[in-house]
């Protein structure tokens, strides 16, 4: 069979890319490591399995709330799998991660114009017109090779760490308390969100000099040498990494306890814990923030010293893994085309974009301007305005070339600044959604498209 693309990586990037494709009649070549081999950092044989939170972000009037919204104009599929496999989360998309990756899983293998090869790929093809590289933060050390020779760079990764997963039924209610912060969204029909765990300030400072002093997992010599030279994202930092900055920079980051009333004595403690629901039934909770390369033994006593979860039966263990980007200013236009490669484009986390929002969004916009250009047309470059056209513009400035390159995700400062500064950030926020709404449909009438998953 000839095919019309071959997309390395079935993660949230490669899996949208590859359906936006086969659902307009392209034969796709889908290759991922699973199932011959999996990563350090995966557990299933399942595609766009994800690893480290189970929040896809904000779905309300925020840089990621606003990001969705495009996606969802641009005809994403994988944002609507997300949605039908959601648990509560406040305002939070956030979903069964088993599920979620089992119907992704099947979507694929059942699409007709989708062919599944299992095994690893070091060296790029060359029997497409197009290539799609979308492997991810965990791309095997053949592939990251070969594109460190095309792009004669060789440093291409940085690291981020996955939380631990616990059982809901493990954990002491007597203690723990489930509420949202300031008890936001919240009504009659619908439970708080987060499950909550209490700390004075000795129970939080016996935590913090525990975690300081905790054995940290080994790590391979060649992992060791490059973390000595690069830097943590830092909204997957790990909580040891939080600790060695400060005792306090855990309690005013993701331990902090503000809008958090506790049932026992009506008042904010001095730190807290929270806990997401981690899946639909709300058996499994994943601890926010607790990102960590700490040992698994020590792991469970570094639990078990958080109140409310003395008698936690941990189901997953937190861990770090490698993650790989490249310079994309210096190697990539707007479109996610390689300068100097053209055929080849790049989505995902190897971008240099964060998050799982934004790898289906890259993995969508990867998708669809293949298409548009299998067919002779030229790729969507999205308007400044609108968030997506604005990251993928960001990641690709000509003004970073030759700087040092850090991953970065949807925020309000990568869109155009208003002439008049405005200091209320909620109308701000909702100003920047409607401006970047308006400009992306006008842009997508203006391109005569009606629905973009099927020009």
């Amino acid at each position: 069979m000839i095919y019309d693309v071959t997309i390395i990586g079935a993660g949230l990037a490669g899996t949208e890319a590859a359906l936006q494709l086969a659902n307009q009649g392209f034969a796709v070549r889908l290759h991922d490591l699973k199932p011959v081999k999996r990563s350090p950092a995966h557990h299933s044989n399942n595609l766009a399995e994800i690893v480290c939170s189970n929040s896809f972000g904000s779905m309300g009037e925020s840089a990621s709330g606003l990001l969705k919204q495009e996606m969802r104009r641009l005809g994403a599929e994988l944002i609507e799998i997300a949605t039908d496999c959601a648990v509560p989360a406040g305002q939070a998309l956030a979903v069964d991660r088993e599920r979620f990756a089992e119907l992704v899983t099947q979507r694929i293998h059942q699409h007709p114009n989708i062919t599944f090869v299992g095994g690893d790929v070091t060296e790029i093809p060359t029997d497409t017109r197009y290539t799609l590289i979308a492997t991810g933060p965990l791309t095997s050390e053949g592939l990251t090779a070969s594109l460190g020779r095309l792009l004669n760079r060789q440093n291409l990764y940085f690291f981020d760490a996955a939380a631990p997963i616990i059982t809901k039924e493990s954990i002491n209610f007597d203690i723990a308390f489930m509420a949202d912060r300031y008890n936001k969204n919240l009504s009659e029909e619908r439970e708080p969100s987060y499950i909550n765990c209490p700390l004075n300030k000795d129970e939080y400072e016996r935590l913090i000099n525990f975690i300081n002093q905790a054995e940290r997992s080994e790590m391979k010599a060649f992992e060791e040498e490059a973390l000595q030279k690069t830097k943590f994202f830092e909204s997957c930092m790990p909580i040891e990494e939080m600790a060695r900055r400060g005792v306090d920079t855990p309690r005013y980051g993701p331990m902090k306890p503000v809008g958090l009333d506790d049932p026992r004595t009506g008042r904010w403690a001095y730190a807290v814990v929270q806990l997401r629901q981690d899946n639909a039934e709300g058996t499994l909770y994943n601890m926010v923030g607790f990102q960590t390369n700490i040992k698994w033994g020590t792991q469970k006593e570094m639990i078990q010293l958080i109140p409310g979860l003395e008698s936690a039966d941990v189901v997953r263990y937190g861990v770090m893994h490698r993650n790989t980007f490249l310079h994309s200013p210096e190697v990539l236009t707007p479109s996610l085309q390689m300068k100097e490669h053209p055929h080849i484009l790049v989505a995902g986390q190897l971008t240099g974009t964060e998050g799982y929002t934004e790898s289906v969004a890259t993995g969508l916009i990867a998708g669809l301007n293949i298409a548009r250009l299998l067919r002779g047309q030229a790729p969507m470059i999205l308007p400044r305005e609108t968030m997506l056209g604005a990251l993928l513009q960001y990641i690709t400035r000509e003004e970073a070339m030759g700087q040092a390159f850090q991953p970065i995700n949807s925020n309000w400062g990568i869109l155009p600044a208003w002439e008049d500064r405005l200091t209320d950030k909620k109308e701000r926020a909702k100003r920047h959604i409607s401006r970047s709404l308006t400009a992306l449909d006008a842009f997508l009438e203006q391109e005569s498209i009606e629905n973009v998953g099927v020009i």
